[in-house]
């Protein structure tokens, strides 16, 4: 059993949103594609953040990229964005939804970040995703979203460590790069923990 995971392709992280990710609209024709394959499972994720969420660097006066310690941990600083219930955190009204089996929220606690889909960024709260999954048999996870070097990689990363064998389909993906080397970097953590990096084209549900 194979389930597809589409990591927030959200308003707020598309050309024009809060914290747009270059080109993160050209993967919605990508991912309508990909719904329509064969998956046992389709799940997606939404950041869902409080006002106050302590990774808003307005919430700090201070300005995005900066870094402040949240419980001892580096917490990297954005702008304010996908704020439950907001246009922002809502999906684009091109992306074909109607085959999600649920939808899990992360980042709904204001004391902690939460990249990965499984876990907040301190591993102390599930959003389980991973129950889910398995409860459904699900052995093979594929990712697709947003982003590459924060969202996609860490939600891997947590699959992988939770016993999945875990397909990262890297033109389904882009990356924020804060840094130009980013992607590439994250790509390769990814690699180096066996996740599997694959083109659409490859994908194999038999």
């Amino acid at each position: 059993m194979h389930a597809l995971i589409i990591v927030d392709i959200q308003n707020d992280f598309l050309p024009g949103g809060a914290l747009a990710v270059k080109e993160g609209d050209q993967l919605i024709p990508l991912i309508n594609k990909l719904v329509e394959l064969p998956f046992s499972t389709i799940v997606a994720t939404k950041d869902w953040h409080p006002a106050d969420h302590a990774s808003f660097a307005a919430n700090h006066r201070k300005v995005p990229g900066d870094h402040v310690k949240i419980h001892g941990v580096d917490q990297i600083l954005w702008p304010i964005h996908c704020v439950q219930g907001t246009t922002g955190s809502c999906f684009p009204a091109n992306l074909v939804t109607d085959k999600f089996s649920r939808i899990f929220y992360k980042g709904t606690d204001k004391n902690i970040d939460s990249y990965s889909a499984f876990f907040d960024n301190e591993h102390s709260k599930s959003t389980e995703l991973d129950i889910f999954l398995k409860e459904k048999g699900v052995k093979k996870v594929y990712l697709a979203g947003l982003t590459t070097d924060y969202c996609v990689k860490y939600s891997a990363l947590d699959a992988k460590k939770l016993g999945f064998e875990v397909f990262v389909l890297t033109d389904a993906c882009k990356a924020v790069n804060l840094a130009e080397e980013d992607e590439q970097i994250a790509l390769g953590e990814m690699q180096n923990a066996g996740v599997h990096l694959i083109k659409i084209q490859d994908i194999d549900l038999a």
